[in-house]
């Protein structure tokens, strides 16, 4: 069994800015429907850009440590065993940083919906995902757009279907 203050690590990322280690005891422990994540964040990372999801709700507890939440409206330094929820859609979103000098612990428990859509409003991208957040990347359909680029329209591209066989 799954254990939060004895984890089991299953990813971690080493990206410029977002290194950290995650041990995602929904799945350890057989959810299917809800997911628990503890996420290790050392001194200056982050989790995640800015996000919002459209088809998740996300809870934030702060296990250990003093993790920064940023807000597009604000920033504020969280304390151990504060608990912080995100709804779905703009009103939902975060980022979580580690400004401290010590290791930060957050777990975030979240719903598992898929399909599900995510926005980072900063980097002005959108991931479609045919799968759960926090699903391993070989799980299905994952892309990532770039808003900014030109919308197409869908009826300029349609081509008439197929004669029969």
């Amino acid at each position: 069994m799954p254990n939060l203050y004895e984890p089991e690590f299953d990813e971690e990322s080493q990206r410029p800015h977002y290194s950290w280690r995650r041990a995602r005891l929904g799945r350890q422990a057989g959810g299917e429907r809800l997911g628990a994540s503890l996420i290790v964040l050392p001194p200056g990372e982050a989790a995640f850009p800015m996000h919002y999801h459209l088809g998740n709700e996300e809870l934030l507890i702060v296990v250990e440590g003093s993790p920064s939440l940023r807000m597009p409206e604000e920033e504020r330094v969280l304390v151990c065993g504060e608990v912080v929820s995100f709804p779905r859609g703009e009103k939902g979103a975060h980022q979580v940083v580690n400004r401290s000098q010590a290791e930060a612990r957050i777990l975030i428990v979240s719903e598992m919906n898929a399909p599900e859509v995510v926005i980072r409003p900063e980097m002005s991208q959108l991931s479609a995902l045919g799968r759960p957040p926090g699903t391993e990347a070989d799980e299905g359909l994952h892309h990532v757009f770039d808003l900014g680029a030109a919308e197409s329209d869908l009826w300029e591209s349609a081509k008439p279907p197929p004669p029969p066989p």
